[in-house]
């Protein structure tokens, strides 16, 4: 361990890492039950220790740097570490129990969160999990759930959100399918398959439209509002779908379509409500959480 690197105490990382979940100086003394001079004071001597600007300062509220944004994975980790030791120094750890829910898209719930979320049967058996299937947007606030995986950034202030990461989709079909109607080598030729996806085509029209694949409403020859149903009916030889690729890569008899086609990326957020602050249960599964998708995110390069 090189002790003499580390110059900044605690109290600086924490300001820092406040103010980026927070998104403003205010929203940090708040949540550090503080004030806004002394965040900002924190963040500027942190920024002297180091060396580097980490926050712009501005009339809209505080921006990270790109030297900010390459040491938030970093503060985020040592956040976690601190609030893991926190837990365990008190004894608490191995004692916490209750419900926590979670709500995910089906897909994402069924193929992603059974591998993430074993750890915390390990740490916290206690905890008792329960995960809300669905692809409509639960309101954290009316306590519909304690965790929310979403694709975009809530605008509810009483919310803490964390960008874990963005997941990338592709066009897959099974093995099956491209043996029997061809394996398309251009883009143009992506247009003459058969496709299943969303009720709605046109959100994967206009995308691939813009990749240069006249994709048409016609080619769409089967639908679900089921993410679950839409890989199944994949795997089954109906068509192509966009799908995500950490799924894809490790399923046998599912193949990338047309790889030179740039893949699509979507962001990963993991929400929950302000509870988070106080609640041990909820603190131990968002934190498992934010490391599970977060690896999932890096898997496929």
């Amino acid at each position: 361990m090189n002790w003499e690197a580390i110059s900044f105490d605690w109290n600086q990382v924490r300001a820092f890492l406040a103010t980026a979940e927070e998104g403003s100086f205010s929203g940090a003394a708040r949540a550090l039950k503080t004030t806004q001079p002394t965040i900002g004071r924190q963040i500027s001597e942190l920024e002297g220790k180091l060396g580097v600007t980490l926050v712009e300062r501005s009339v809209k509220g505080p921006s990270l740097t790109e030297v900010g944004r390459d040491l938030l994975d970093h503060v985020q980790a040592m956040g976690e570490a601190a609030t893991l030791i926190s837990m365990v120094a008190s004894g608490h750890s191995q004692e916490v129990s209750g419900e926590v829910t979670i709500t995910a898209t089906d897909l994402l719930a069924a193929a992603i969160l059974p591998g993430i979320l074993a750890p915390i049967r390990q740490s916290a058996p206690g905890i008792r999990m329960h995960i809300v299937s669905s692809n409509d947007i639960q309101n954290l606030l009316k306590r519909e759930a304690d965790i929310a995986i979403r694709h975009v950034r809530p605008n509810q202030p009483d919310l803490i959100a964390r960008h874990v990461g963005d997941f990338r989709a592709s066009l897959y079909a099974s093995t099956d399918y491209l043996e029997r109607a061809g394996r398309p080598r251009t883009p143009r030729d992506v247009a003459d398959h058969a496709f299943v996806g969303n009720p709605d085509p046109e959100r994967l029209i206009a995308p691939l439209h813009n990749q240069g694949v006249p994709l048409r409403p016609e080619n769409f020859v089967m639908s679900s509002q089921s993410g679950v149903v839409v890989w199944e009916l994949v795997k089954s030889g109906y068509g192509i779908s966009m799908l995500p690729e950490v799924l894809c890569e490790t399923q046998p008899g599912v193949e990338k379509v047309l790889p030179s086609l740039p893949s699509l990326q979507f962001p990963i957020w993991l929400v929950t409500h302000r509870e988070l602050q106080t609640s041990r249960r909820i603190r131990i599964a968002f934190d498992h959480i934010v490391r599970g998708l977060g690896d999932a995110a890096k898997k496929v390069d």
